[in-house]
């Protein structure tokens, strides 16, 4: 397995900066270009689960979708070239999610025509919507900062709040949209009447005699079209942020077994939400009240060694002793390696 050497380590590339330097004025850029591809490419899966504008922007659609795989494509390769354990990263977390976010789109290049009926479609385009979970990284990322003084807490707070807020409402709407949505599409009504009638020929009646009704695959209970409520994502989203909100109108609601496990869920996140958001907005009155928070100034104090570190380097490279690819790389070392070339240096 490739990993990278001591010179490497010490003069990064510029794809090293890229992908792994937070005061890189390329990273701001790449992360901020990332970021808003993965909120776009979602909002246009939430579209295209519309009938209408799938079927009058489908192309439109599909050129967005391609355009936003080739920039992930390009992140993944980039966070693959500069790791330094690069088959960890590959079955790491994050390298998973990174994969996740581009391998439906190719896959779905595939016929799935004779399929098209079955659960695989139908779990490659849910699977895409994992993408937004690469904007945790981001929220990692703001919080590293916040700590280190570089931005504002509240304003990183409340980003890292609506980044869950955003995860949580796209995938819940997402997987309600196609575990029960998809039981009543116009798609899986006709493919059902179809069957129905061959059915009904095999046993002498005349097609159409009966209607299809689509059933919970679970518990084998009808679905009525009075309770058929998910028939899109937005529908879904609204759904969604009724449950998160606790407000509980009941004009949509789920029927089916999985519909429920998966409303659940959502019920119990809501509730996390809505603590996250009350302890941010408690923390914000006690700094706009009483300045900073209790116990800021002992913050110094629980700091690791490695943070302690890595601030040490950062002012150092602030007052102009090292240089910031210097500082940069020194960050990744461990505390062995920094004395053993430190001693190196002094004995020069």
């Amino acid at each position: 397995m490739l990993q990278h050497t001591p010179q490497e380590e010490l003069h990064p590339t510029f794809i090293h900066r890229l992908i792994h330097d937070p005061d890189h004025k390329a990273f701001q850029i790449w992360m901020r270009v990332i970021n808003v591809l993965i909120y776009a490419s979602c909002v246009a899966i939430a579209l295209e689960s519309v009938d209408s504008i799938r079927a009058e922007y489908h192309t439109e659609l599909l050129t967005f979708e391609w355009f936003s795989v080739a920039f992930f494509l390009l992140d993944y390769l980039f966070n693959i070239y500069t790791a330094k354990h690069r088959l960890k990263y590959m079955v790491s977390f994050w390298g998973l999610v990174d994969l996740l976010s581009i391998l439906p789109s190719f896959l779905m290049l595939f016929n799935f025509a004779s399929v098209r009926a079955t659960k695989i479609l139908r779990l490659l385009r849910v699977i895409r919507v994992l993408r937004v979970l690469k904007l945790a990284r981001a929220a990692m990322h703001d919080m590293n900062a916040a700590r280190g003084g570089k931005t504002n807490r509240i304003a990183a707070n409340l980003r890292i709040y609506f980044i869950a807020l955003f995860s949580v409402l796209m995938i819940s709407a997402t997987l309600m949209f196609y575990v029960e949505g998809s039981l009543y599409t116009p798609e899986a009504i006709a493919h059902g009447q179809i069957d129905l009638d061959a059915a009904a020929v095999a046993k002498g009646e005349a097609p159409g005699s009966v209607k299809f009704v689509p059933i919970d695959p679970l518990t084998g209970a009808a679905i009525p079209e009075d309770k058929r409520f998910y028939t899109s994502i937005p529908e879904a989203m609204w759904w969604c942020i009724v449950t998160l909100t606790t407000t509980g109108y009941g004009d949509i609601y789920p029927i089916t077994m999985g519909g429920r496990l998966i409303a659940a869920v959502t019920m119990l996140l809501g509730l996390v939400l809505f603590g996250m958001l009350m302890n941010i907005v408690g923390k914000t009155l006690m700094v706009m009240l009483f300045g900073e928070p209790v116990g800021h100034e002992k913050e110094e104090e629980h700091k690791t060694p490695e943070q302690k570190i890595s601030a040490a380097f950062d002012l150092l490279a602030d007052a102009g002793v090292i240089t910031y690819k210097s500082a940069y790389a020194f960050r990744d070392m461990s505390k062995d390696e920094i004395a053993q070339r430190l001693d190196a240096k002094a004995s020069v």
